[in-house]
Parts: C-alpha cells; sequence; structure tokens
C-alpha cells in the first residue's frame, strides 16, 4: 500500500502503519491520503485510492461526494485534538472577561519609557475586567470539545447552559451534572453572558449565529467561536458589535472581515496546535486508516457508515460500497450464490444515500467475482480485503 501525506503528519501516528507500507510523495500512485488541511477539491483523484483519513476534525478542505461516488471512505479524528481545543476556549474566555490583549499591548507601547511601574500603576484602569465566575455561558453544541468546555465551565463556577438537540449517548453520560440542558437555543441567547458555539459546519449550521440570534442576546454579551469561521454572520457581527449588543468577539478563525473589527480577539487557528493534539489526531487517523485496508472496518466515517467485522478469519473477505437502493443487498447476495460460494458472515450499513456491505466467505475471492459484484447497478467499488 502506498500512502500519500500532504500535510507533516507526527512520526508516533506513521510509526504504527503496518510492515511494506511505504511513503509515497506521488499523490496519483496513492492507495491512501492522510492530510490535515490541504484543500483537496480540485485534486484528481486517483482510480486506485481507497480512503482519505483527516487528522483534524473538520473536513470541508475534502469532496465528501465526489469521494463516496468513488467509493473513496473519507475518516475524520472526533475527540483527538478535544482537549487542545478546550483549554484555548478557556484562555478565550479570560481573554473575553479582561481586556488582558489591550493590556499587553500597552506595556509593549510604554516599555521603553521612563517609569513604566508608575505608569502602569497608574493607567492599569484602562485595562479593568470582571471575574467569570457566577456567569452564565451557554454552549452550543455538545459533542467531543462542547462536554469538556462545559464541564469545566462548571468546575470554574459558571452557571452552564448546554444546547444539543442530536446529543450522543456518550456525550450525556459524560456531561457534568452541573451543566443544566436547554431545549430551546433561544434561552441561550437571551440568558447567558457568555456563548460559545460548538457545531459541525453545514450548509445547515452556515451563519447559525446571525441577525436573529444577536437581536435576542443580552447587551454587552462575549462570543466566542472556536468550532468554525463562517458558523457566524460575519456582517450580523459587525453590526451587533457597532451597537454594543456584542462586547467582544473571541475566534480561532479570523478572516479579512473580523480581522479589521473592533472588539475581536482573533487568534491564528491555534486550537489543536499543541504537541498532544497533533500526536493524538496522527494516531487515531492512523488507526482508522489501517483497520480500514486489513480488515475492511470503517469507524469515524463522514460519508460512510459505520461498519465492522473485526479481523477475517475465513478464506476471504469482500467489502462492497455502493448506493443506499432497495434490493441491492440481495442482489448481491445472489452473485455470491450463483458462482456457489457460501457466506459465512455478513454486515450491511447505510447512512444517507450510500451503504457498505462487507462478507467473509468460505473460497477466496476470485477476479471473477469481484467482476460479478461490480457489474450490480448501484455499486461504486468492490475490494478484495483477504
Amino acid at each position: 500500500m502506498k500512502i500519500s501525506t500532504l500535510n507533516p503528519i507526527a512520526k508516533v501516528g506513521l510509526d504504527l502503519l503496518p510492515a511494506g507500507y511505504e511513503i509515497t510523495d506521488d499523490f496519483a500512485q496513492s492507495d491512501a491520503v492522510l492530510v490535515r488541511s490541504a484543500a483537496m477539491h480540485d485534486l484528481e483523484l486517483p482510480e486506485q485510492l481507497l480512503a482519505i483519513a483527516r487528522a483534524g476534525a473538520g473536513v470541508n478542505n475534502i469532496p465528501l461526494d465526489k469521494c463516496a461516488e468513488k467509493g473513496i471512505v473519507v475518516f475524520n479524528t472526533p475527540g483527538a485534538n478535544a482537549n487542545g481545543v478546550k483549554e484555548l476556549v478557556i484562555a478565550g474566555l479570560m481573554l473575553g472577561a479582561r481586556d488582558i490583549v489591550g493590556g499587553v499591548n500597552w506595556v509593549q507601547s510604554i516599555k521603553g519609557q521612563p517609569g513604566v511601574g508608575k505608569a502602569v500603576e497608574k493607567g492599569k484602569k484602562k485595562f479593568a475586567g470582571t471575574e467569570i465566575m457566577g456567569k452564565k455561558i451557554g454552549v452550543i453544541g455538545l459533542g467531543a470539545i462542547g462536554v469538556l468546555v462545559a464541564n469545566s465551565c462548571a468546575a470554574l463556577g459558571m452557571e452552564v447552559y448546554g444546547y444539543d438537540p442530536f446529543i450522543s449517548v456518550k456525550s450525556a453520560w459524560n456531561l457534568s451534572k452541573e451543566v443544566k440542558h436547554i431545549g430551546d437555543v433561544n434561552e441561550i441567547y437571551s440568558q447567558c453572558d457568555y456563548i460559545t458555539v460548538h457545531v459541525p459546519l453545514m450548509d445547515s449550521t452556515r451563519g447559525f449565529i446571525g441577525k436573529e440570534a444577536f437581536e435576542q442576546m443580552k447587551d454587552g454579551v462575549i462570543l466566542l467561536n472556536f468550532a468554525r469561521d463562517p458558523l457566524v454572520d460575519d456582517d450580523a457581527l459587525a453590526e451587533a458589535i457597532a451597537a454594543g449588543k456584542v462586547k467582544k468577539y473571541v475566534t480561532d478563525f479570523p478572516n479579512d472581515k473580523t480581522a479589521n473589527m473592533d472588539g475581536v480577539v482573533a487568534i491564528p487557528h491555534l486550537g489543536a496546535s499543541t504537541a498532544e493534539s497533533e500526536d493524538n489526531c496522527a494516531v487515531m487517523a492512523v488507526e482508522e486508516l489501517a483497520d480500514y485496508l486489513e480488515n475492511g472496518n470503517i469507524r469515524n466515517s463522514v460519508n460512510y457508515p459505520a461498519c465492522e467485522m473485526g479481523v477475517c478469519t475465513g478464506a476471504g473477505r469482500v467489502a462492497i460500497a455502493h448506493k443506499n437502493v432497495p434490493s441491492i443487498l440481495s442482489t448481491l447476495t445472489s452473485k455470491v450464490g450463483e458462482l456457489n460460494i457460501n457466506i459465512e458472515n455478513l454486515t450491511n450499513k447505510s447512512r444517507g444515500d450510500w451503504a457498505y456491505t462487507m462478507m467473509d466467505l468460505e473460497t477466496e475471492v476470485s477476479d471473477k467475482l469481484i467482476a460479478e459484484l461490480q457489474s450490480v447497478a448501484g455499486v461504486v467499488k468492490v475490494r478484495k480485503v483477504k
């Protein structure tokens, strides 16, 4: 297997690749790809490409639909960088509550003058802030990062409101009992002194925090965005800052507009920029990729369903990426039966328009079987796993 790395991937992850795997600089020859932030939308995807593993959570740099249509499974690493992002969010809270950035910049502006100590004592009142203890914070999105943020804020003595209509069982179990679960996001807008957003960027969440949301917020609210830039409507934000509705906007995703706004604390996308996060993401991405290439198992895919059958102990295993349409599974099993091959084990999972089937067989996977399965309408890729 030839693995292409479009960005530097931590060695601790690459060292986990099975023996015989080769790292290549030739993308056109790749069987699989490890990537962080490199843009892939304009790349010509090789015909033999099987999978892409994103060492991070966001996948807006990867053409998910095009990959699904070619049977290329795309993975991400949810939660691997969660602690690193959580710690920066807590730092962002402090930067929003206290004018630390303004104070530091002011000291730098007078450091060459005599009597800096006296000037500091006289001028520090310009940078006075507030404490976060006892304040209300709304955490929108209770995934891996949102749960950690909510729990940490509760431990710091804040009154925490959590909103996530799609919260997973795992997240619910991990959420502190001190966090108040809110069923209507508008309650967060109207009640909270701080609001931090941790939802994925999708078409449905683009501009999620917009004019209507700002209108409901308390005057002087502090908004934090360590998820994705387009979740907040920049034009509506500018109006809210000018009107005093938003006191500060702390973001890890500055752009041409927000970087030039007063009241914005812009951090250069440092959420996952820790040695620990990079190592964790690399390890998780390589483990997912290797399990898929070696066993056909899918964990944490963003365009195909989760599907696992462990390690194959039979004579052969075949994996099939196909459209999620009626009767296709029966057609696939019929093709196997017509070749007088017995299926020892089978699993089939679907997700939206796409589905994935694995079969363990009593005989080796032949080229004829692959050709027969590939001929079924709706099948996009058939792979001999073993």
